[in-house]
């Protein structure tokens, strides 16, 4: 038994036997790794084998991730309004740019079949819609998603299994950064450690090493830059940076929208954050231990914004705005959209006007989720950062 129950986990609900045996050999798998590696694995990698594992991983396995049946809500899953409102970010962008399209992380198939719908209501269907997808699981479900909600708009979607050489248009990422594997880092009074993972007494157990390489010299300029003071525990993602930097190699003329909960670095690494933010959720309970059924949970982490836009900027991409969820969607016509329903049609309305709330509400995602958006060759200012644009507080 690697697994250990959370403070939490009166609270959560327990799995059928099939799951907790799927968890189990998840775990072994892990546990493997670690005495491969020697006895100790980096956090990053432990993340990514729980998440990513081929056939095991959480976004490789079979259970339901997203929705009220699943472990979270994504803003797609909540209202069309999203997607709709969306929408008309994404139309701008197809008279400055190729109107072509690439999501990056489906999820449920849920925002490209409410996008598509809506774009075809507005007459402004893109020329190609794809879908870049690494888990098979999650391309089927997101195709049983398309085939139901917009059956005759499935033709036009195709998935990827690799990013493209070059593309010009828009690459879409809801949701993708937060989920990418980093390190844990530990600014101590005797020196900065990396927070890995050991197997200790049959469970999973943390251990710090001594931070090297670039890591270290990262942590150190991090250190110097927020005045970091020891003690303090936090994330240091190399993986999403890198990502961006590799797609602003590939995009040509177009632009890079990314949604996600974080913040500008400056807020990440605040002094009153001083147990970083790596949260995990299971049926809707969020809690902080990453060891608790590996393969059953999400682990997340928020993004530190101001290192996506110097990685962006420094491989030739323009920031075209910073936002919040809030903002973005207001600016975008969010009002018109839910004016669509009448309001005197309460069993239409009031579930629609409940989700939007939640949408921009500054206690639920309205605030925490951000919107950037960083291009190539764009010069026509994005409707959806026409007010409350935060790029100077990168």
């Amino acid at each position: 038994m690697l697994t250990r129950p959370p403070a939490t986990a009166a609270t959560l609900p327990t799995p059928s036997a099939d799951a907790l045996a799927a968890s189990e050999a998840l775990a072994s798998a892990i546990a493997a790794d670690i005495a491969a590696a020697g006895g100790w694995i980096g956090f990053d990698r432990f993340m990514e084998l729980a998440l990513y594992k081929p056939g095991m991983g959480y976004y490789a396995g079979g259970s339901r991730k997203f929705g009220t049946a699943g472990d979270f809500v994504t803003a797609p899953e909540l209202s069309p309004a999203f997607a709709q409102t969306l929408a008309i970010q994404l139309q701008q962008l197809q008279t400055c740019c190729a109107a072509r399209l690439i999501e990056v992380g489906g999820g449920s198939g849920k925002l490209a079949s409410d996008l598509l719908l809506e774009m075809e209501r507005q007459r402004r269907l893109p020329e190609s819609y794809a879908i870049l997808e690494l888990s098979g699981e999650l391309r089927r479900r997101q195709h049983d998603t398309i085939a139901q909600r917009a059956p005759h708009l499935l033709p036009r979607v195709r998935w990827l299994d690799e990013l493209p050489g070059r593309f010009s248009g828009v690459v879409l990422a809801n949701e993708v950064l937060d989920a990418m594997p980093a390190h844990l880092v530990h600014w101590q009074a005797g020196g900065i450690g990396e927070r890995g993972v050991t197997v200790a007494r049959g469970r999973f157990a943390w251990a710090d090493r001594p931070a090297s390489g670039h890591l270290l010299e990262r942590a150190l300029a991090l250190a110097g830059e927020c005045g970091i003071r020891p003690p303090y525990l936090s994330e240091i993602s190399l993986a999403a940076p890198a990502w961006v930097r590799q797609w602003a190699r590939i995009l040509e003329h177009g632009v890079l929208l990314l949604i996600d909960y974080g913040f500008p670095r400056h807020e990440y690494y605040h002094p009153e954050r001083a147990a970083g933010t790596l949260m995990c959720h299971h049926r809707h309970h969020a809690h902080d231990d990453p060891f608790y059924l590996p393969g059953l949970q999400d682990i997340t982490l928020h993004v530190d914004f101001t290192a996506i836009v110097d990685s962006g900027c420094s491989e030739g991409l323009d920031l075209l705005g910073y936002t919040s969820q809030s903002t973005f969607l207001f600016n975008c016509g969010l009002t018109d959209i839910l004016a669509r329903t009448p309001a005197d049609d309460p069993l239409r309305y009031l579930p629609l006007a409940n989700a939007v709330q939640k949408l921009v509400s500054p206690a639920e995602m309205g605030e925490l989720f951000k919107v950037m958006a960083l291009g190539r060759r764009i010069s026509e200012p994005l409707c959806g950062f026409r007010s409350g644009d935060r790029s100077a507080s990168l």
